[in-house]
């Protein structure tokens, strides 16, 4: 039996799917981008006055991507100190590797306690987003004495 977690202050999925789904123990995040979740506007993005995207932020990506993983373990019933596999997708590896690093670093200053972590390089995504992240929890049964 698996529980599906609708997270409703994240954003929007971008197609038919749940922000994540509970099986047992374990939390399995959709792939999370950074979107705001009141205005579903992709945070960082530039773009011209025809709405061509003309350069992007991936700091600021990175923080909202985290912000918005945060907000669907909250709603799932889990921490952030609580994932325990994280995959990261980015578009363009050579640049933006070392500043998403560098924000990873922050969130998890501790290697003892940071989740594992695969990142790859791959040449899009479904939205013009720079960064995705697709993640596993471990949620653990609340004990009643």
């Amino acid at each position: 039996m698996s529980g599906v977690i609708r997270a409703g202050a994240a954003p929007r999925p971008v197609g038919q799917y749940p922000h994540a789904r509970r099986v047992g123990d374990l939390l399995f995040l959709s792939g999370i981008g950074p979107r705001d979740a009141g205005s579903n506007a992709i945070v960082g993005n530039v773009h011209d006055a025809e709405g061509r995207l003309i350069s992007y932020d991936i700091d600021a990506q990175t923080r909202a991507v985290f912000a918005n993983v945060r907000t669907v373990l909250e709603a799932s019933g889990a921490r952030w100190e609580d994932l325990v596999d994280v995959t990261v997708y980015l578009t363009d590896m050579a640049h933006d590797f070392k500043a998403y690093n560098a924000v990873w670093a922050e969130y998890f200053p501790d290697i003892d306690t940071a989740p594992c972590r695969t990142t790859l390089g791959i040449t899009a995504l479904p939205t013009p987003i720079a960064i995705e992240l697709k993640c596993i929890a471990v949620v653990r049964q609340a004990t009643t004495e």
